[in-house]
């Protein structure tokens, strides 16, 4: 865990300041329940590719108030009463979820929580602030992967990361669909697999290019990969590459790659490809990096671009063009009594009640609709091929270990190949097919009748 201390800050003002009105109203104990979902896919697309769950989960579960913690709280005004409540505050509800590395839509109830409002109240924050991060980046890796048409994809992005914001992206771009990060120290935390080349730096610190890019491969061997433009890519920087790639081939050794990470990155790489080749070198990777995203790798395997592997950074981990998912957490219902938000924008219409949602396949095994529906209506809906949120943690306790990141990664990568290709693509991709159940209308539809604000016109002059 990343976070080991002030767990129970990190949160908004306001989620305290409602939890402490619940306290002294005498309502923080009645049962809650929230949903998380989104309302738009990011970056234009159809789906998105849910990360962050077992990060959230283990939060959670660690979620407290010590002495220090309590002492802020009393000096920023926080009541006395309120403090000695939070002084053994810990989570004791119930959470049903996706699976992490789901691919979800919008509109979908993806994570669930029933607590005592209290407990449900103060979680939002930590949950938007995880799911909404996470979503984003393993859904912009997702993109990336399939734009490279099974290529490699690397994560390159730390540098460009906000902040440590950095750690949690390339575990989430590793789901998505990234199978290497530069990121030496999520890959220790995660169990991901490191990855890296060599900068600029390296080479001009040596009196010639060839002499850098020897000494790197006495050095690295088998594992060498020379970065190309620091002068020039053509007139040396591949030249001296063919000539230690002939160097290490007469030591039993085979050089691994060359990087390109500026200028005309197509015509580049055929022209690398072409000298590599005419020289024996024909089993040396190109790698290309350089701003990078999912439209600019379309490109360059649309156009024949000789590339293995692609180096993505700022793109990726920043989630461009997307700041933010739009993912919200809303409550749907206290003591078993169905809650919904009515809103002039139409979009922000909640759907009350407790639901699950329900996934069915075509003749070819790929997704074909998934259906909303009540939870308690679920029995009525006939045989699905899945029903999607499941426990993950019951009283406060998970009811599975964290899973390592590997069996996550695969299981996002088995959902992805079931999307249909018409999903997936990155320009003007179909709309899936998620429908709401009649039960759910019906109870939104009278809801929205009975419901208003309270407003007393007679008292407000008065």
């Amino acid at each position: 865990m990343i976070i080991d201390r002030h767990i129970g800050l990190y949160t908004d003002l306001y989620e305290l300041t409602m939890a402490q009105g619940f306290y002294l109203m005498g309502q923080g104990e009645k049962t809650a329940v929230f949903d998380y979902f989104f309302r738009k896919s990011p970056f234009g697309g159809s789906f998105a590719v849910f990360a962050g769950l077992d990060d959230l989960l283990e939060l959670i579960e660690n979620f407290r108030y010590d002495s220090e913690d309590i002492e802020y709280l009393r000096k920023i005004g926080f009541k006395e009463d309120f403090l000695n409540y939070l002084k053994n505050f810990k989570f004791t509800g119930d959470i049903y979820s996706v699976a992490e590395g789901e691919v979800v839509f919008p509109y979908e109830p993806l994570f669930r929580v029933h607590a005592p409002l209290i407990e449900a109240q103060i979680l939002e924050t930590i949950v938007l602030n995880i799911l909404n991060f996470e979503t984003l980046i393993a859904t912009k890796a997702a993109r990336m992967k399939i734009a490279s048409k099974g290529k490699m994809v690397i994560d390159f992005g730390l540098r460009r990361a906000q902040g440590f914001g950095g750690i949690h992206a390339s575990k989430a771009a590793v789901i998505g669909g990234a199978e290497t990060t530069s990121n030496v120290y999520s890959s220790m935390l995660f169990g991901l697999t490191p990855a890296g080349t060599m900068a600029h730096s390296w080479i001009q610190s040596f009196d010639s290019e060839y002499e850098a890019f020897k000494t790197f491969a006495d050095i690295y061997q088998d594992k060498t990969v020379l970065l190309l433009d620091t002068y020039d890519t053509l007139k040396s920087g591949i030249l001296n590459a063919v000539k230690v790639g002939k160097y290490l081939e007469n030591q039993g050794r085979r050089l691994l790659g060359v990087r390109l990470d500026s200028g005309d990155l197509l015509t580049l790489s055929k022209e690398c490809r072409k000298i590599l080749d005419e020289n024996g070198l024909d089993y040396v990777k190109i790698v290309a990096s350089n701003m990078l995203d999912e439209y600019r790798i379309d490109d360059l395997m649309q156009k024949g671009a000789p590339i293995d592997i692609f180096g993505v950074g700022t793109n990726l981990v920043v989630g461009r063009s997307d700041a933010a998912l739009d993912g919200v957490y809303k409550l749907i219902s206290i003591d078993g009594v169905p809650k919904m938000k009515i809103s002039n924008d139409p979009e922000k219409v909640l759907l009350p009640g407790v639901k699950n949602i329900l996934r069915y396949y075509d003749e070819n095994g790929l997704f074909k609709m998934d259906l909303v529906v009540l939870e308690e209506k679920l029995k009525e809906q006939g045989e699905a091929e899945e029903i999607l949120l499941k426990p993950v943690l019951s009283s406060g306790k998970r009811i599975h270990t964290r899973k390592p990141v590997k069996s996550i990664v695969e299981y996002a990568k088995s959902r992805i190949e079931k999307l249909p290709d018409s999903l997936k693509n990155i320009y003007k991709p179909q709309v899936y097919n998620v429908s709401v159940c009649n039960s759910v209308l019906n109870l939104r539809n009278s809801m929205i009748k009975s419901l208003s604000g309270g407003f007393d016109e007679s008292t407000f002059n008065s």
